[in-house]
């Protein structure tokens, strides 16, 4: 009779760790890492209204646009909405959007640091650069709908954008609804946006008379 009790408990307990793993691989992410990246499911309003104000100060010093600018917040996961256009006068966020970073050692297209990527200013890294750019220079681009913007490095950490060929252009892989838990394609550095993104994004570009603040942080 103790043997078969024994044997029930074994039985059950191999059960519920066989439902674990089905329930782990069923989702593409581990149970761990949903428990990393669920407080930050959510964008901070706080801290972009912060990071908006201090934008603001800086745009007014170095003669950038002062009606708006791109935040870019990357403690968020690559699968949620973390590229903010803010509206200087109204003080509020206007609009956002997906936006895809680099993939460092990782493999180009997949989303394996899509919670926790890494930033580099070294040429050859395939890494995103933390820090403010001036976005100015429209140009040709081979990627999605044939767009690019320079970004002129302002900070020590990303002082080589334009020697690595940094620029701020669409991609055909990103796309314009959420994927969360999921990531979105890592590329070389460049921050990326969807096809349809970047035609809303680019008019507002041309139209400004003034180059316009981008800021990546974390």
């Amino acid at each position: 009779m103790r043997k078969i009790f024994y044997f029930g408990i074994v039985f059950l307990y191999a059960s519920l760790s066989c439902q674990k793993e089905q329930q782990q691989n069923s989702s593409g992410t581990s149970l761990t890492e949903q428990k990393t990246v669920a407080y930050k499911a959510e964008a901070d309003l706080k801290k972009i209204s912060l990071k908006a104000r201090e934008a603001l100060q800086f745009c007014k010093k170095n003669q950038l646009n002062t009606d708006f600018c791109i935040l870019i917040d990357m403690s968020m996961h690559s699968g949620l909405k973390r590229l903010f256009l803010w509206d200087f006068k109204k003080e509020s966020i206007t609009a956002s959007y997906l936006v895809g970073h680099g993939c460092g050692n990782n493999r180009w297209s997949a989303d394996e640091s899509r919670n926790r990527p890494q930033f580099s200013n070294e040429d050859g890294s395939h890494l995103s650069s933390l820090g403010k750019y001036r976005l100015e220079g429209r140009g040709y681009s081979n990627w999605g709908i044939n767009i690019k913007y320079l970004m002129h490095g302002l900070e020590n950490t990303n002082s080589n954008a334009l020697k690595r060929v940094i620029v701020f252009h669409s991609w055909e892989m990103m796309g314009d609804q959420e994927s969360f838990p999921k990531g979105f394609p890592e590329g070389w550095g460049c921050p990326t946006v969807s096809n349809n993104a970047m035609k809303e994004i680019d008019p507002l570009l041309q139209q400004s008379k003034t180059p316009v603040l981008m800021w990546i942080y974390n």
